[in-house]
């Protein structure tokens, strides 16, 4: 326990059964639960049993006096905010208020508004630099080895001479988030929720942000809050133009990232191997040779490790990893708000917000 890195967990749904809790289990070794925290006490004892599996001291609390408890506790350091989307930063500053540092959920907000905000409020109550807490934002793909590799590839491809993103999404019933009912009330709905990671991917693959985008929304899926179609072009600071497709419900799932540049081509498809899912990164070369390689699913894994060694450092004047900052969550923000705002204007070109 003395060599472990503590946390505490704020929210009890999916995402923290389905994968906060296995993944941490798989790095025991690094970390405890010290606590987690749901508005309910049914919903906190339901995800404590599960936990309890590979942390036996972990402890539930519910409600308003469970987390005054908790912000309250100074063996609290570390906390991950797992909520709805509409109140995830109001959570988190609670949080860094108290000098708690946490990692936050993606979106990183709602929208540009209300990341301008939270950033302001954050150097309000963190006024120092070197005491600031860390506030993170979950993004795996910025951690997945197959976007890793990738970028090293399109390193070697020369100047860019287009990008395309396609995404075709599977988000029906059988969908563990289909009926989530925060997604549904969400400005921008599945297209926010999902496409930040899209969009993240694809900034980490060019190592370039968007200038302005042109988009066309559309709603066909009844069953889905609207927008679940988005069509836009962008064009990087760079220069370079590029393509982003996304439906969130198709029949036929199918989701890549294709950068072409004047000496090949590197493409990144999600995809299954033996069993496993993962990303086949590929990379074409002039001669028309093809190398390619598989890269199973470990992002959440590995921007957890991240942030348990960076809280770990905390002290040590170390600078936290810039991956999990939120201003890059901020940023995948801003492009998303940039195209459904495009998408209400019939296709006007808007430039994209800076942070």
């Amino acid at each position: 326990m003395a060599n472990k890195t503590q946390i505490t967990i704020i929210g009890a749904g999916t995402f923290v059964k389905n994968q906060y809790i296995p993944r941490l289990s798989e790095i025991s070794h690094l970390v405890s639960i010290r606590y987690i925290w749901s508005r309910s006490e049914e919903s906190a004892r339901s995800a404590v049993e599960l936990a309890s599996k590979s942390f036996p001291e972990v402890e539930c609390k519910w409600g308003d006096v469970g987390i005054d408890e908790i912000i309250k506790d100074s063996s609290v350091v570390g906390v991950a905010v797992v909520l709805a989307g509409q109140i995830q930063v109001d959570m988190a500053l609670r949080l860094l208020k108290a000098g708690k540092h946490v990692i936050q959920e993606k979106p990183a907000a709602a929208s540009n508004e209300e990341a301008e905000l939270a950033l302001s409020s954050y150097d309000l109550v963190c006024p120092s630099n070197s005491s600031k807490p860390i506030w993170a934002v979950a993004e795996n793909y910025r951690f997945e080895p197959g976007f890793i590799e990738g970028r090293k590839l399109v390193e070697e491809i020369g100047d860019m001479m287009s990008v395309q993103v396609i995404v075709e999404g599977s988000v029906n019933s059988s969908n563990p988030y289909f009926s989530s009912s925060w997604r549904r009330n969400f400005n921008g709905g599945f297209i926010l929720d999902m496409g930040v990671h899209m969009i993240a991917a694809l900034r980490m693959l060019v190592g370039c942000e968007m200038k302005s985008v042109s988009a066309l929304t559309t709603h066909v899926d009844t069953t889905l809050p609207p927008p679940d179609n988005i069509s836009s072009t962008y064009q990087l600071e760079n220069g370079c133009p590029g393509i982003f497709v996304m439906a969130v419900s198709t029949r036929s799932p199918k989701t890549f990232w294709r950068v072409v540049g004047l000496k090949g081509t590197v493409q990144i498809e999600r995809g299954n191997i033996d069993g496993r899912h993962g990303y086949l990164v590929s990379k074409f070369n002039v001669d028309g040779q093809c190398t390619s390689s598989f890269h199973p699913f470990s992002g959440v894994t590995e921007e957890l490790k991240t942030f348990l060694h960076d809280i770990s450092e905390a002290s040590n004047n170390h600078k936290p990893d810039r991956r999990l900052s939120y201003v890059e969550g901020a940023r995948d923000v801003a492009v998303l708000e940039a195209m459904l705002e495009s998408g209400m204007k019939g296709g006007a070109v808007v430039p994209v917000k800076r942070f």
